[in-house]
């Protein structure tokens, strides 16, 4: 079994009409989505997304198949209102996750993702995005063709290659890690990356100890450097984590990378070691509620007792936001 603390934050920023963001924090499942659509269509695709995980919450820890399965029923879902609600046609969004996860008797991390929100770990005074980018400047930054710091100002930067909604094939990512007491990790949409550079979330997170004041300061951040999106940010502490079955003692813990949903967990194979070194990090006792598009309010929770899974259903204002939203080939821009 493993402790955790956390927080959560979202605002609808300084341009949008309404908040196209949603996410669900309670363990032993945490879960980020930015939507994409006009008018109310993206708060939909993402608020139907967060809600296929729902179930998880009150089944306890499930297995890397379960959330898997969630994954798909969330594309099918949201491809299914799509085909039937106005205005919808096109409709998706972004999901980047970490769950607790049983396999083989162990207590694993799973982190998934698909699109460019992302999900960063800290791990002393060093922050390294875990997830990778499913977009079209993260194909140049590969390629070599521009740098990353170039990326964040490129004009398709909001071009993303992979939407949950968008096909009927959907390829997630998946990462099993060990969880490690001290580490702490951050889910957040572009709304917060394509404002606040890696650094200066680095220095908040580590200035931060409660992670619902760490959310809510990240959040602020990204208004105060423009607020051109809406923003989420999702800050999870592990306080304590029983070592893995059959680890000597001073191994070093190994994350297992593999992308396709369809790779079973026993056949992915051990990355080189994780360096481990611990943080301080602050348990706080405040129970989690709702948050509300508008306002930035920081949700935070213990494991015990837990609160009801958290879904920030947002409803719109019926405005679009501005730019609206198109397709290109198996390229989905967010404005």
């Amino acid at each position: 079994m493993i402790t955790t603390n956390w927080g959560a934050a979202t605002d609808v920023g300084l341009v949008r009409h309404e908040n196209q963001d949603a996410f669900i924090a309670q363990m032993p499942l945490f879960v980020v989505a930015d939507g994409m659509g006009g008018h109310a269509a993206g708060a939909l695709a993402s608020t139907l997304a967060v809600g296929e995980f729902s179930s998880l919450q009150a089944a306890g820890v499930p297995t890397v198949e379960a959330v898997a399965r969630s994954i798909d029923d969330a594309n099918c879902r949201i491809r299914a209102e799509a085909a039937i609600s106005s205005g919808a046609d096109g409709m998706g969004t972004t999901v980047v996750g970490l769950a607790l996860v049983s396999d083989h008797d162990q207590e694993l991390w799973l982190v998934f993702n698909v699109g460019d929100s992302r999900l960063y770990r800290l791990w002393e005074d060093n922050l390294t995005q875990i997830t990778t980018d499913h977009s079209e400047v993260q194909e140049l930054v590969e390629a070599g063709a521009i740098t990353s710091e170039a990326a964040r100002r490129h004009p398709d930067r909001n071009v993303i290659t992979r939407a949950v909604g968008i096909s009927d094939e959907l390829v997630a990512d998946f990462w099993l890690r060990q969880p490690e007491p001290g580490e702490r990790f951050l889910l957040s949409t572009d709304g917060l990356t394509g404002e606040v550079a890696d650094e200066d979330i680095r220095r908040v997170l580590m200035a931060e100890a409660d992670p619902s004041v760490a959310a809510t300061r990240l959040v602020e951040r990204a208004l105060a450097m423009g607020g051109h999106d809406n923003v989420t940010a999702v800050v999870v502490d592990v306080i304590a984590a029983q070592e893995l079955l059959g680890q000597e003692e001073g191994d070093t813990a190994r994350s297992r990378p593999a992308r396709g949903r369809d790779i079973p967990p026993r056949q992915l194979e051990e990355t080189e070691p994780v360096p481990l070194t611990l943080i301080d990090s602050v348990p706080i006792a405040v129970r989690g509620s709702v948050g509300h598009a508008g306002d930035i309010r920081a949700d935070s929770g213990t494991p015990t007792p837990p609160p009801q899974a958290m879904i920030d259903e947002v409803p719109g204002d019926g405005a679009p936001p501005r730019g609206g939203q198109t397709v290109e080939s198996d390229r989905e821009r967010k404005r």
